[in-house]
């Protein structure tokens, strides 16, 4: 399965997880303006991924968008050619900068998860191994990830989602009921 990125050059080249999975030949960067015709994992997506974007991913591959989080204005996404661009579900990040912070993966935290959301664990596996932190991001999201996988479309991505925030929401108030 072919895995490409944008590099948008917003982050330190020695922490960067995208730059490193280039330099290790684990990842193919794409200029800005090519066209990928696999799913593209982006903040701009209107539908999440889902079991069932699996084929288009093994037509086509996966790719992201490599850029800072704090310069997310700055991307042209309009110069990211893919019929296919998808939304992450809720998941906390476990990479050094953004640790536990949801929604705010770094690129290879995002290519994992979408790697096994859709059934490919092996490759998620493969990428996160060449980190030193990459397994915790198994452990901190194995019980979302377990749900989003017994998925079939987005709408059942959408539901375990509202289902999740639902959840944490309702855990919340019961900790601070239980501080007072």
């Amino acid at each position: 399965v072919p895995v490409a990125m944008w590099d948008f050059d917003h982050c330190d080249p020695r922490r960067c997880s995208g730059k490193k999975l280039s330099r290790l030949g684990l990842i193919k960067e794409l200029r800005v303006g090519s066209r990928f015709r696999g799913i593209v994992v982006s903040p701009k997506g209107k539908q999440v991924i889902s079991p069932s974007d699996r084929d288009l991913i093994l037509a086509g591959g996966l790719a992201v968008v490599e850029c800072s989080w704090a310069r997310i204005d700055d991307v042209p996404f309009n110069k990211i050619a893919s019929p296919h661009e998808r939304l992450l579900p809720y998941l906390l990040a476990t990479n050094p900068t953004n640790y536990g912070k949801p929604w705010r993966l770094n690129c290879v935290e995002a290519l994992a998860a979408a790697f096994v959301i859709t059934g490919f664990d092996a490759y998620a596996e493969k990428l996160l191994s060449s980190f030193g932190w990459g397994s915790s991001f198994f452990t901190v999201n194995k019980p979302f990830l377990d749900r989003y996988k017994k998925a079939s479309t987005a709408a059942d991505i959408d539901a375990i989602q509202a289902k999740i925030m639902e959840e944490l929401e309702a855990s919340w108030h019961e900790s601070r009921k239980n501080k007072g």
